[in-house]
């Protein structure tokens, strides 16, 4: 930072502790990039982005910096904030258009019925046909407890480890190495593990309950 760079790639928190430190200083950006536009713009970090933003953004200048916003989904009230930050003439790019199915052509989605208490059985034969002998799946819970609880489950017949928002940075970034190298076969998570994975080996991904 000290000796001068093209680009910065950062979570707003750490962002702003440099700014904040007289570490960073944006006047002369050329060019804004909020990923995951929706989260950046939601009420988590909506004043961060937006205190990082007045020191490259000056009201009504034609030099203000190029705005780029990217989202897998873009809520009306997205548009209604962006417009903050962007010119009037701003250009909406769609690469989903009017298509009825809004995801990846080469996925199959399955959905299946079953009662709660016999969920862990069910998910262990589904695994076991879907996924077979040394495939990689991630199951998504909604709470830590049932990622706990289910990790530990008997009824699951594949080495599995959870991860989630008490488990320490350092461990979870092990359990994903370990996941990577096929030391266990069933991740299963809470939505701390639903942005930024990438993970090819994947072959199913199991949602415990409609996802919210």
């Amino acid at each position: 930072l000290r000796s001068g760079i093209d680009i910065l790639v950062g979570t707003p928190g750490r962002i702003k502790d440099h700014i904040q430190n007289s570490k960073l200083e944006l006047s002369s950006v050329k060019h804004v990039v909020l990923d995951e536009v929706d989260h950046m713009l939601d009420m988590g970090f909506a004043d961060q982005v937006e205190e990082i933003l007045g020191f490259a953004y000056k009201k009504g200048s034609e030099n203000n910096p190029q705005t780029l916003l990217f989202s897998a989904t873009c809520p009306r009230w997205v548009y209604d904030v962006a417009k903050k930050y962007m010119k009037d003439e701003y250009e909406q790019i769609d690469l989903i258009g009017k298509k009825t199915q809004r995801t990846a052509t080469t996925v199959e989605h399955l959905a299946i019925q079953c009662r709660s208490s016999q969920r862990a059985g069910v998910l262990g034969d589904i695994i076991q046909v879907y996924s077979g002998s040394g495939g990689r799946t991630i199951v998504f819970c909604e709470t830590k407890k049932e990622a706990n609880e289910l990790a530990m489950n008997a009824s699951l017949k594949q080495d599995a480890q959870s991860l989630h928002g008490d488990i320490p940075q350092q461990q979870r970034e092990v359990t994903l190495k370990g996941f990577r190298k096929g030391v266990f076969e069933v991740l299963i998570a809470t939505n701390v593990a639903a942005r930024g994975l990438d993970i090819p080996e994947v072959d199913l991904v199991i949602q415990c309950s409609p996802p919210k």
